[in-house]
């Protein structure tokens, strides 16, 4: 007999994005102490540290979100948080930032009523492909 067959899948921000975020961090640290200007090395410190964060963030939370028939985990920063599908409710959200509509993957977990907010950068995908890939992963439809 073989064993049943698990299908997972798994979403993380882009590692190109990542990667120009170390690169970027690199060349403003560098800045930092080439530049003469003291209100300018202020400014630049506290990009390169920003942008040192956003990149750690981007390299430790791999994958951000992970799926399969049991339910689903959330990687953060120093742990992961998983909830089977049904202490879990999946949503589509649109929302108006800078100007434009975006879309983001809400998951709401009902035992603690908490929300996660993942977007395009947290998954490297459109949120609305996410979205159904989810909810075709889901072992029966949410209620």
């Amino acid at each position: 007999m073989s064993e049943p067959t698990t299908t997972e899948h798994r979403w993380a921000p882009q590692a190109p994005l990542v990667g120009i975020g170390w690169v970027l961090t690199a060349i403003a640290a560098l800045l930092v102490f080439v530049g003469e200007d003291p209100a300018g090395k202020v400014l630049l410190t506290v990009a390169a540290l920003m942008l040192a964060a956003i990149s750690l963030f981007g390299t430790v939370a791999r994958p951000r979100l992970r799926a399969d028939e049991q339910g689903v985990t959330v990687r953060g920063f120093l742990s992961s948080r998983s909830w089977t599908w049904p202490e879990v409710r999946i949503r589509l959200a649109h929302g108006r930032r800078l100007g434009r509509v975006t879309s983001t993957v809400e998951l709401t977990v009902l035992h603690d009523d908490g929300l996660i907010v993942l977007g395009q950068l947290d998954l490297g995908e459109d949120p609305a492909d996410v979205v159904e890939q989810l909810q075709a992963l889901r072992p029966w439809p949410q209620g």
